[in-house]
């Protein structure tokens, strides 16, 4: 072996020993934070249980996590009052897939075209300010009163909550396409329609796909506070009549159950977000 070889021979091993004393470092990490993320969990839930059973904390107005579990437990065995429990989950989610849905889409091509077009975001922009002031909560009871207490009141409200989420990450991220590329794709004879979807869309990817994994958050809320108002169905009046029943338990429950719906949500847009940004570096 010549020494030419010998050193590219021991520059390779040294590389490999460093590649894998780096994976080493963030197996490391990451059962730290999963270590640390249990016993918070294993802190506070025992901590709330211990206070409720030695009389520091009011299991009546803040139940127990023991109580809660066997509240959970009741609604998959025999079901709630308004029926079995994955009739209610299922309720609400549909609403919330169907608002977030027709909201993400509304705000990508709203978003699009106004910042594509200057005059129109100019004539539009005052509008858009004014919808957004209105509190949701009032454009909820409007669409009760319009749409009555089935799917589509609560759809409705879920669209809304989630436009101006997306619309505003959608308009930003085209306004922040790279402006070179833009004029080189121009100069090369690339039509308006062109730019927009081979240069301006995938710059505003990024920006698109961060709002998704908020906006499901918010379309989750609308479906479940167009519930409250007013429903034959759904999560939201599951939580409306434990509150009328003085049911701490079952309002926690139903927040848990809410809960484990919108982590599943979030895991499913990760999973997409990867697919869709494979050529963006993975973060450690």
């Amino acid at each position: 072996m010549t020494q030419a070889q010998a050193s590219h021979s021991a520059a390779t091993m040294d590389i490999a020993g460093v590649e894998a004393e780096a994976r080493r470092k963030i197996r490391a990490r990451k059962q730290l934070v999963v270590g640390l993320r249990i016993a918070i969990l294993v802190i506070v839930l025992g901590g709330w249980e211990g206070g409720a059973r030695l009389g520091w904390i009011d299991p009546f107005f803040f139940s127990q996590p023991s109580a809660i579990v066997a509240q959970i437990v009741e609604w998959m065995v025999e079901g709630t009052s308004q029926g079995p429990l994955w009739t209610q989950v299922l309720v609400t989610l549909e609403e919330t897939v169907l608002g977030f849905l027709i909201g993400s889409v509304a705000g990508v091509i709203a978003g699009i075209i106004l910042g594509r077009n200057k005059l129109l975001s100019d004539v539009f922009s005052l509008y858009i300010q004014i919808a957004n002031s209105i509190p949701r909560v009032v454009l909820g009871s409007i669409f009760v009163i319009a749409f009555g207490l089935g799917m589509a009141s609560k759809v409705a409200l879920a669209v809304v909550m989630v436009f101006f989420v997306v619309f505003a990450n959608a308009f930003q991220g085209v306004r922040e396409a790279d402006r070179y590329m833009i004029a080189n794709a121009q100069i090369l004879g690339a039509s308006p329609r062109q730019v927009t979807m081979a240069v301006v869309i995938p710059s505003a990817l990024s920006w698109i796909l961060a709002s998704l994994h908020v906006s499901f958050g918010f379309a989750l809320v609308g479906a479940v506070v167009g519930e409250f108002l007013g429903s034959k169905q759904g999560i939201g009046l599951l939580i409306s009549t434990a509150q009328g029943a003085f049911n701490a338990s079952g309002v926690f429950a139903a927040m848990i159950v809410l809960a484990v719906v919108a982590l599943a949500a979030d895991w499913l847009l990760h999973a997409l977000e990867r697919r869709l940004l494979k050529w963006r570096p993975q973060a450690f």
